[in-house]
């Protein structure tokens, strides 16, 4: 999970239960260089207290300013930070960026405490969802979430994508796969690995979570959710080919086992004829894997690979950069 952003809602959650009204605010889109990327939040109350960051500090000093002069109290509202135009040249960012924030001026009421209770939970459990928000009413929702960008504008609505963090299920050991953890560390994921072979028994890298069992076994059992990413890199038919078996059954966003084309359609055929999988399981295995960056070594193929996980998870066809 989202360490911060659990802090933000889980402070909004505490003070709406003891009744202070309070501004929560969501990064939208950056321009240039920026040091919060889109979905980053911050909440904060009249009396200054505040959780969470929208940049290095800059930004929320000039946020709480205008808290304190009895600016921002529409209840839904986007206000940019960064740009250098007359009276506004004190908002530009040390880094020359420009950000765009949606900032809500929300009472202490029913309504809000349960928003809050729901985003808790989507952080907690298994599911994403999309705040919608319509700026005219200030009114806001919460959707299924079909995949996207993780902050959209349209007219007078937004919408904002929310739920745990990225989860890397490495079904099986290898190098490659080891590489894979590095990389998807850096961007944030929840790293597992699992994997059942003895000579794999006393693998530690830190930060990944080490299951010594079947990776089949471990996604079967439900640890599979809206936000999972498995990935197949052992070369080992019997760990991957009962991995994707599983995988396929789940909701996960992201499905891909290592090798070239031919290992690729061989296994598409043995899928079909010994695991039973349909035409439509099949089309969701990402096989041969990652983007087609020429990679050759270990660290090159894992970073094709989490590109490309990256690369679906915001929604971006393969073509389009």
């Amino acid at each position: 999970m989202r360490q911060l952003d659990l802090q933000v809602i889980g402070s909004a959650l505490r003070w709406a239960r003891e009744g202070h009204p309070m501004w929560l605010c969501t990064v939208l889109s950056t321009y240039g260089s920026a040091p919060r990327s889109p979905g980053a939040m911050l909440v904060a109350r009249g009396d200054g207290q505040f959780v969470g960051s929208l940049s290095g500090g800059c930004v929320e000093e000039v946020f709480l300013e205008a808290l304190a002069c009895g600016e921002l109290r529409a209840p839904a509202q986007i206000v940019r930070y960064g740009e250098a135009d007359g009276e506004r040249q004190r908002l530009q960012l040390p880094c020359g960026g420009i950000l765009q924030v949606l900032v809500e001026h929300r009472a202490a009421d029913e309504a809000w405490i349960d928003h809050l209770c729901d985003l808790h939970d989507a952080l907690l459990g298994q599911r994403r969802l999309v705040r919608d928000l319509d700026l005219s009413a200030g009114s806001f929702t919460l959707l299924a979430d079909q995949g996207g960008e993780v902050a959209r504008v349209q007219d007078e609505r937004v919408q904002v994508r929310i739920g745990p963090a990225l989860r890397l299920i490495l079904a099986g050991l290898s190098p490659v796969a080891q590489y894979c953890a590095t990389y998807a560390q850096a961007i944030g994921c929840e790293v597992i690995a699992c994997d059942p072979r003895e000579e794999m028994a006393g693998f530690s890298q830190p930060g990944v979570h080490f299951q010594a069992q079947m990776p089949s076994a471990f996604i079967a059992a439900g640890h599979s959710h809206e936000a999972t990413a498995v990935v197949a890199l052992t070369h080992d038919p019997r760990i991957d080919d009962l991995a994707l078996m599983e995988a396929v059954r789940t909701p996960a966003f992201y499905i891909g086992a290592m090798g070239s084309r031919q290992t690729s359609a061989r296994r598409a055929e043995r899928l079909a004829r010994v695991g039973g999988l349909s035409e439509e399981q099949i089309a969701r295995i990402h096989m041969p894997i990652g983007l087609n960056l020429g990679s050759k070594t270990p660290a090159e193929i894992a970073l094709a690979v989490v590109a490309d996980v990256l690369r679906v998870y915001h929604g971006k066809p393969r073509n389009v950069l």
